[in-house]
């Protein structure tokens, strides 16, 4: 069956961590940033995203440079996300950043526009300030050509909210192997949601962030043993775009030898075998079974926090430093639960609430002590 975006070839440029100049608080490197797209359009590869709130806006204002001033419109699809949970007290506050990405981005329309991250606290945002028919005027008014939403949490959550609002085109969604198993991400339950659905999907975080182009060597060995030349991140990337109902799959290159590696074996993609889905399932076994904080996101600790802590999550971020040694993600995933809304690990004050509903008996406080101490 035929589904929107289906001719979209699998590898899309996700525009959120970018080359800088003068590390993550100065400039991006927009010279650099050019040949990354001009080598991606070369090939035949025209999706792009960005969001109102990457690098604080210049991501958006790069596509316009890079991309925007210096291809034809209709030969690329851009996509960009509205974050009405982010800054705005008022529904005309949270409509006027669709008009601010429309100037940034000098695009003229979009060809995907989404509700950024779904989920949580953050979706009675979208509700309340009426955003889901706003996205339905733009589209009738030929600003957006397709509209639907990206998305962190649960699969009921998922489910929920496609129920309530079928008429959204497709999900963005985090799918990777390595969270395809997860508590707290649920990969492979929220792609069966969106399957359920009949919505086409855009994956995003198939390399986890980085870690899976960067794993422990008992796991990064046996992927070599099966193809000494694949890099690690084409194992990742691959297997998300070796889905089913997939429009493309986001890859948050950052240097142009990032982007020459992905194209290498996307450019004439073929989906995963059969031996090679043994391979990359055998890899995903060994990372579970490294030790980590044995949460399995029932959520019925947060319920009850008097702080407000995101306690799945900040023990999912704990678990990216105990399996993938990447103590900058880990770092950087924890600091955006507390962007979302949530207190920091160290604010716990130990009442025990938590841990008395726990059904996986974690000591939650001491855990928390201890994703204190590493990641803050």
């Amino acid at each position: 069956m035929a589904y929107l975006g289906e001719n979209i070839k699998k590898l899309g440029f996700g525009l959120m961590r970018l080359p800088m100049i003068g590390g993550m608080d100065g400039d991006i490197d927009i010279a650099q940033v050019k040949d990354m797209v001009d080598l991606f359009m070369a090939k035949g590869f025209t999706y792009f995203d960005t969001a109102y709130g990457y690098a604080n806006g210049k991501s958006e204002a790069a596509a316009k440079t890079a991309l925007v001033d210096r291809y034809p419109r209709e030969s690329f699809q851009l996509a960009t996300k509205l974050p009405a949970w982010a800054g705005p007290k008022t529904a005309d506050e949270a409509k006027q950043m669709f008009w601010t990405s429309l100037e940034r981005t000098g695009a003229g329309y979009f060809d995907f526009y989404l509700l950024h991250n779904c989920g949580g606290g953050r979706t009675a945002v979208f509700d309340n300030f009426g955003i889901w028919d706003y996205v339905r005027e733009l589209k009738q008014k030929g600003f957006v050509k397709h509209i639907g939403f990206s998305f962190h949490d649960t699969a009921d959550e998922l489910d929920r909210i496609l129920t309530a609002h079928p008429d959204m085109e497709f999900v963005q969604l985090q799918l990777n192997y390595g969270d395809w198993e997860s508590g707290s991400v649920q990969s492979r339950k929220c792609y069966e949601v969106a399957l359920k659905h009949n919505k086409p999907i855009i994956i995003m975080e198939p390399v986890k962030g980085g870690s899976l182009a960067n794993l422990p060597d008992r796991v990064g060995n046996i992927l070599k043993e099966a193809d000494p030349k694949a890099s690690q991140a084409s194992w990742a990337i691959r297997f998300a775009a070796s889905l089913d109902n997939v429009i493309t799959v986001l890859s948050g290159m950052s240097t142009l030898e990032q982007m020459k590696d992905n194209l290498s074996y996307m450019e004439n993609f073929k989906p995963l075998n059969a031996e090679e889905k043994t391979v990359v399932e055998k890899a995903r076994q060994i990372l579970m079974d490294i030790p980590q904080v044995p949460c399995t996101s029932c959520a019925y600790c947060v319920e009850g926090c008097p702080q407000g802590i995101h306690i799945p999550q900040m023990f999912d971020a704990m678990n990216r430093y105990l399996v993938y040694d990447d103590l900058n993600a880990a770092k950087f995933a924890c600091g955006l639960e507390q962007m979302f809304g949530s207190k920091k690990a160290s604010e716990c004050i130990a009442c025990g609430a938590c841990e008395a509903v726990c059904p996986q008996k974690i000591q939650i406080i001491d855990e928390l002590k201890r994703v204190a101490e590493t990641l803050e």
